[in-house]
């Protein structure tokens, strides 16, 4: 209803640029007016043969719009033109980790990744894996998770830790392999982690995460699950 109003108001605009003067022997009839529905102004119309004209000034006095004149055109400006322009439509910005998570989370991954250090320079040295240093760096792990899961406030920090925390079990998970290992035996061999599937997963969520900390943007990383 309202684009049809518009429109037929643009239609009328476009009828006052006709030059009236140029049927000034036209006959013409005064006295009526133009009231706009809704609107308490008017303003007066002029008939020349047989067809209604309205002063462009008046015109948008009662449609409550503007009027500038450019060179030779005059614009008539209606409420709602301006504003009714289609807009191109912009892309979605994804939402971004949180500056605190993001903090959070470089010292969780730097956590797992002395943790992960620790075991494999013990292993390729021939040194014992045991539970009284291993302990105390899956506790400093653990502690790290724990920060980074309270700092978890958007949807992307929470899906970001769900990984996170799938790094720190997977890590675990290896841990207590060497651990069990070493309880059997004294040796590990030195290329232990050279095929070692669990270790490979574990690298590469590693990097996942470090990825998006980069970017401070959450992205699905498959091998973190």
């Amino acid at each position: 209803m309202k684009n049809r109003f518009v429109r037929s108001l643009a239609k009328l605009a476009v009828l006052l640029a006709l030059p009236i003067a140029a049927t000034a022997q036209a006959q013409q009839q005064a006295g009526t007016t133009l009231t706009i529905a809704g609107q308490p102004d008017h303003a007066s119309l002029v008939q020349i043969n047989g067809k209604s004209y309205v002063d462009v000034e008046s015109l948008a006095r009662i449609t409550h719009g503007s009027i500038r004149f450019q060179g030779n055109q005059t614009i008539l400006t209606l409420p709602g033109t301006a504003s009714s322009t289609v807009q191109p439509a912009q892309p979605n910005q994804p939402a971004q980790l949180s500056e605190g998570f993001l903090r959070a989370e470089i010292e969780a991954l730097t956590a797992i990744r002395e943790w992960r250090v620790a075991i494999v320079t013990a292993v390729q040295t021939n040194n014992p894996v045991t539970e009284n240093w291993v302990g105390g760096l899956r506790r400093s792990g653990d502690s790290k998770l724990t920060l980074a899961t309270a700092a978890a406030t958007t949807d992307p920090d929470r899906s970001a830790v769900a990984l996170l925390r799938n790094e720190f079990t997977n890590m675990q998970q290896m841990s207590d392999q060497f651990l069990a290992m070493h309880a059997k035996s004294s040796y590990s061999a030195p290329d232990s982690f050279d095929n070692n599937p669990l270790d490979q997963k574990i690298l590469s969520c590693a990097r996942g995460l470090a990825s998006m900390a980069a970017t401070k943007q959450f992205q699905e990383e498959p091998t973190c699950h």
